[in-house]
This record gives C-alpha cells, sequence and structure tokens, in this order.
C-alpha cells in the first residue's frame, strides 16, 4: 500500500512540474477528436498537428483557420503560467540609540583544583595501564 501511495505522489509531483492540471487530461479527448479532424480533413499527421496547435505554425493556422478556434480554445496544455516574486525592501526611519555594554565587575571565582584525597586513589587502583 506504500509503495501505490509514493508511485501516486511521483506521477502528480512528475505531472506539476510539466505543468500538466487535472483539467488538461480531461481534455485529452478533445485533442485526439480535433487530431482526427486534421488527418482527415487536411491530412497531417500528428507531428504536423502538434506544430500547427502548439509550435511555429501556431500563429499561420489560427489566421488562416478562423472557423475552428472555439476548438482550439478547449484543446489542453493551453494554459499559461506564471510565477510573481514580490521583493520588498523596508527601511526603518526610527533611530534607536545604541546602548554601550559595561564591562562587568572582576569577581573572584570559587572553582580550584582539589587533588583527590581518596583511598583507591592511593592504593593505585585507578591508575592508567603500564607496558610491560
Amino acid at each position: 500500500m506504500s509503495k501505490l501511495i509514493s508511485i501516486s505522489i511521483s506521477i502528480i509531483i512528475l505531472m506539476q512540474s510539466f505543468g500538466i492540471q487535472i483539467n488538461d487530461i480531461s481534455q485529452i479527448d478533445e485533442f485526439i477528436e480535433h487530431a482526427q479532424f486534421h488527418n482527415e480533413e487536411y491530412g497531417d499527421n500528428i507531428i504536423v498537428f502538434i506544430a500547427k496547435h502548439y509550435g511555429e505554425l501556431k500563429a499561420e493556422h489560427a489566421q488562416d483557420h478562423q472557423e475552428e478556434k472555439e476548438e482550439h480554445e478547449e484543446l489542453p496544455f493551453k494554459q499559461q503560467s506564471q510565477l510573481t516574486s514580490i521583493t520588498a525592501i523596508v527601511f526603518n526611519t526610527q533611530r534607536s540609540e545604541l546602548k554601550l555594554l559595561e564591562p562587568l565587575e572582576y569577581k573572584k571565582h570559587n572553582f580550584f583544583y582539589q587533588a583527590p584525597s581518596s583511598s583507591l586513589h592511593c592504593d593505585g587502583l585507578f591508575q592508567p595501564p603500564k607496558f610491560s
């Protein structure tokens, strides 16, 4: 079940990265019908059809065939995506005076080293190993 979920999420992310939306998938049948119409009417193969509707021949085809304008608007992958980034620069007009830090007074600390006074230490129990 987890593999199915991970594959589904991967496919969704892939589709979003290509800019494919749900309404594009629902319009695939119009794409196929219009491609068949072009094949029967003009003898266009799929490469020429894609060039006329999405590629370099798009402007010429739209100008020559105004009667197909409504059908062309229903084809998938026609949406325009736009990413807008807004940068805001805010200048602070209020001046706050910086307070100077006063040095801390020297305090005598209560920390000092005291030699161990345990009897175990004196007996040599906690001594590092020696090479023999």
